[in-house]
């Protein structure tokens, strides 16, 4: 003998107010309203106008440096119709842009390098260990911050001067490595303290020492802040001006920043705008490509000290 149950419910009266529920009881849902579907597209259309207008005040500059870098203009290399013009002023200046290329290059690779090795090693002492001093050797770190960034220039010049560095690039990136370092040590202890204890402990319980449980345990879940610290350290590399300044005096070790700011007056102080525009361009495209690759990691590292597990 069966028994039939009713699988029928009472829509309580918010189901039934909200459109999900059929008030014939039935408990089937119905589709949302179309007037629902307008509201909540009312409601979003501000925050996309506000979102687009910003991102269109920050572009601007930028596409249309793009667009001015191949126009005709008057003065420059690129007077009759739209072409590359401008471009093959920037090839050919002096040691070539592929020269200028590679010294920044190479500065920015070298910086990214020691950036992530001596932070990724600070960021797990400070946030996995505790001996005598650790917080104040920390608040020391940070402190480097607070100095204006022009004022260490003259001394790590002469000290760079003392050991043959001074007009090297690898004497620049120590130097960028040094500025960036108090920032990255931060993020990566934030990093490390957002991992949960427990996994070190279950590494270590296994028989893996400090090293293994900091390469194979704890390196792949800060990958997000190892990532953003290196995109920082890249960025601020690439774009500098004024360590290069003034630590390199051989025309052959200028960075990309330095020549394009040389080619602007390179003719009895006239500024070639076409050439720096497309010098513009050319500093701006790896910067764009790299954040635009790496944005998801890029916030997820700023998120990484937000929660600690």
């Amino acid at each position: 003998m069966s028994i039939k149950t009713d699988d029928t419910t009472t829509p309580s009266p918010a189901q039934v107010a909200t459109g999900r529920i059929d008030s014939t009881g039935t408990g089937r849902r119905r589709p949302l309203q179309h007037g629902s579907r307008i509201a909540g597209i009312a409601l979003r259309t501000p925050f996309w106008v506000l979102t687009g207008g910003i991102a269109l005040i920050f572009l601007y500059p930028l596409i249309w440096t793009s667009i001015s870098s191949f126009a005709p203009l008057a003065g420059t290399n690129q007077t009759d119709g739209w072409g590359f013009g401008n471009y093959e002023t920037l090839l050919g200046y002096q040691a070539g842009v592929w020269r200028y290329l590679l010294n920044s290059t190479i500065v920015s690779v070298l910086t990214v390098a020691f950036t992530l090795i001596i932070s990724l090693l600070g960021g797990y002492a400070f946030a996995r260990f505790r001996f005598p001093g650790r917080n104040l050797l920390f608040l020391l770190t940070l402190a480097i911050l607070m100095v204006p960034y022009a004022t260490l220039l003259i001394p790590l010049y002469v000290l760079l001067n003392s050991i043959g560095l001074s007009n090297s690039l690898l004497g620049v990136a120590l130097v960028l490595t040094m500025l960036q370092l108090p920032f990255s040590t931060f993020m990566m202890r934030l990093s490390f303290e957002a991992v949960p204890r427990e996994l070190d402990e279950a590494a270590q319980v296994d028989g893996a020492s400090h090293w293994t449980v900091l390469w194979k345990v704890l390196l792949p879940a800060v990958r997000p802040g190892v990532i953003t610290v290196g995109l920082f350290a890249f960025l601020a590399a690439w774009n500098d001006f004024l360590a290069p300044l003034i630590l390199i005096n051989d025309s052959n070790l200028l960075t990309l920043p330095l020549a394009v700011s040389n080619l602007r007056g390179q003719v009895q102080g006239v500024v070639d705008y076409g050439a720096t525009q497309a010098g513009v361009v050319v500093l701006a495209l790896p910067c764009v490509v790299l954040f635009l690759i790496l944005q998801r990691h890029y916030v997820r590292g700023f998120m990484s000290g937000a929660f600690k597990g």
